[in-house]
């Protein structure tokens, strides 16, 4: 039995980007099940990157196929965390944009309930125009499309079949705490022993890894609808790829760990079940999906949605 990550809960790093079925809430329940002691941590998915950040390791990957989040992650890089703010809130003031945070909900005749779209409908919707419209996915483009993304609805990331942008303005703003977020994720991000991909996970080699390496996998779920299963973003080909991934690397004496959904609603991953049952050395983690207290090994614990976290070790 290996030994387990220690946590200091309270300063876990919170990602500015929001991802349906991202795991910050979770991560009491899934990196205490990590082990203590890793060489190397590849986040095969990261998403906004949640689980990588705050994981304990001497070299992290943070790879994701889509290359705007990676870019977006590289600005946070390169750099320095003050002047980000600076050219966020220049894009804000130029665009016309609220800024909440030093005038107030009052200012802009808005409710902090009913939030500010109403007020930067205009100005989001112009930003969101010239974006579209850019040739050059420059510097600039991204510092605009993480603007964007503050400000549109619930932080989301969403690219329609043109590569345009195309989510509707939100209810909040450049406020404290998403200036928080920003501002301690760029400080993390500029770790040197964090590196960022932007590969396809097929094309993640297994050279340099070791039996102290883990790979953690947080794929799109196959049963579950969210942005990134649009357009077939992922279908049961992917998924079982993934699952032959897996097993080449535990054949490889790799640790793994796999973030997954067995079942949702009257939905069952089926691919996900017959894998499990081929291979009985995995051990299977029920995770309380309300994010509260975890609970292992029992089944069905909802009749909603059974969230799971895979692993090749103990």
């Amino acid at each position: 039995m290996c030994m387990r990550q220690s946590l200091d809960f309270p300063n876990r790093i919170q990602s500015p980007l929001n991802y349906t079925g991202g795991k910050f809430r979770l991560l009491p329940q899934i990196l205490p099940l990590f082990p203590a002691n890793i060489d190397v941590l590849v986040d095969l998915f990261c998403g906004g990157g949640n689980v990588g950040i705050n994981t304990s390791a001497e070299r992290i990957v943070l790879n994701d196929s889509d290359k705007n989040v990676i870019r977006i992650f590289r600005l946070f890089r390169q750099y320095p965390t003050e002047q980000i703010l600076e050219i966020i809130d220049g894009i804000i003031d130029r665009y016309g944009l609220s800024d909440s945070r030093t005038n107030g909900y009052a200012f802009y005749q808005c409710e902090s309930a009913r939030g500010l779209g109403t007020y930067n409908k205009e100005g989001y919707n112009r930003l969101r125009s010239e974006l579209n419209n850019m040739k050059r996915r420059n510097d600039r483009y991204f510092f605009m499309l993480f603007t964007l993304i503050v400000f549109a609805f619930n932080n989301q990331i969403r690219f329609n079949e043109k590569r345009e942008f195309n989510l509707p303005v939100g209810k909040r703003d450049f406020n404290n705490n998403m200036r928080n977020k920003v501002r301690h994720f760029a400080e993390a991000i500029k770790n040197p022993h964090i590196e960022l991909s932007s590969n396809d996970f097929r094309r993640i080699p297994f050279d340099g890894l070791s039996e102290h390496s883990l790979i953690y996998a947080d794929p799109p779920y196959l049963i579950t609808c969210a942005t990134y299963n649009e357009n077939n973003g992922w279908n049961a080909r992917l998924e079982k790829q993934l699952l032959a991934y897996l097993d080449r690397a535990n054949d490889r004496g790799i640790k793994f760990a796999l973030s997954n959904v067995l079942k949702n609603g009257d939905k069952e991953n089926t691919i996900l079940t017959e894998w499990l049952e081929r291979n009985p050395m995995y051990i299977r983690h029920d995770l309380n999906y309300n994010y509260s207290n975890s609970s292992y090994h029992k089944k069905d614990r909802s009749k909603h949605s059974t969230e799971v976290l895979i692993t090749n070790f103990e």
